[in-house]
């Protein structure tokens, strides 16, 4: 049994992940502002992670053997958390995301086309932080969650104190009505109704992992393996937007109508006209086992399909 932390934990993939890490039998707290209560049995801490006496005052004097960040947006709160946590944990491990790859946010080093892009690509070790950024207000913070998730982890990659690793998340899907973001409904919607999808001329494949995937994976970095430094988390198989547009098609039995944009004109979700795509090499050799995607992507959108009829009704 371990001790672990989860700040958090209250929606999708990190509630999933504290009724995973419970389930397996460890002693898991959980911090947010409140809002939801974590399951029976789970120690809930009250705080807002922005503000260091509170969160440090919630914490008294537990000590953890691994805290996992589940709602890290800027290297002001990673700052803070690393602060509060220096000597209360072992291990860091923060869910970060796809988009510190995208190469319309920041200047990064080229991959050749088509190759899947590998963690090196954004070494936080290196990475500029600004802390003066307009971090705290929610518009810029909106236009700049790739950056702000770069900085994050640049932040604690650079704290000695804290044992690091990042889990750097592909496009989540799955969940039904839980779906997070929206954009399988946003597919299952258009196509039914016949509504145009606006597309790139040439768009560009990416990558998705489903949300329970991604919380096994989650549960594996926290509790099976010591890995530091980040790490991919996606299915196996790339698919751009025709493709996953071709799977709702079948199941739907309507076929899409796309419309192709202009340059600088804005897409539907996940029609990209670059190529940043995740490579998961490191996670499989590190011993992590990825599910393609064609293989549970059916069931996903079956699963959103009946939310749909439901609320219909």
């Amino acid at each position: 049994m371990q001790r672990i932390c989860v700040i958090g934990g209250s929606r999708y993939v990190g509630k999933l992940l504290v009724q995973r890490l419970q389930a397996a039998g460890h002693q898991v707290t959980v911090i947010n502002r409140g809002s939801t209560p974590p399951p029976p049995g789970v120690e809930h801490l009250v705080a807002d992670r922005d503000n260091e006496t509170g969160l440090t005052a919630a914490l008294g004097s537990r000590t953890f053997d691994v805290v996992v960040d589940q709602v890290c947006y800027t290297p002001v709160q990673a700052a803070i958390a690393a602060r509060a946590f220096r000597g209360r944990t072992a291990r860091y491990v923060m869910t970060s995301t796809i988009e510190v790859y995208d190469p319309a946010t920041a200047a990064l080093p080229a991959v050749p086309y088509g190759t899947p892009v590998p963690e090196d690509i954004v070494e936080p070790a290196a990475w500029l932080v600004q802390m003066d950024l307009p971090w705290h207000d929610a518009a810029y913070l909106e236009a700049h969650y790739a950056e702000g998730k770069r900085q994050a982890e640049a932040v604690f990659t650079r704290d000695g104190g804290l044992a690091f690793a990042s889990v750097r998340s592909a496009h989540v899907l799955g969940g039904g009505v839980q779906e997070f973001t929206g954009r399988l409904a946003h597919y299952i919607g258009r196509i039914g109704q016949g509504t145009e999808i606006a597309v790139h001329a040439e768009a560009q494949p990416t990558v998705f992992i489903h949300y329970e995937e991604l919380a096994d994976l989650l549960l594996w970095a926290t509790t099976a393996t010591d890995f530091t430094g980040p790490v991919n988390a996606c299915s196996d198989e790339l698919l751009d937007v025709r493709g996953l547009a071709a799977v709702i098609a079948v199941l739907t039995g309507r076929e899409p109508v796309y419309r192709t944009i202009a340059a600088g004109e804005a897409a539907s979700p996940f029609s990209f006209d670059r190529h940043y795509a995740m490579s998961n090499a490191r996670a499989k050799e590190l011993g992590f086992s990825f599910s393609r995607t064609t293989d549970w992507l059916p069931s996903a959108v079956a699963e959103a399909l009946d939310v749909s009829a439901t609320q219909a009704a």
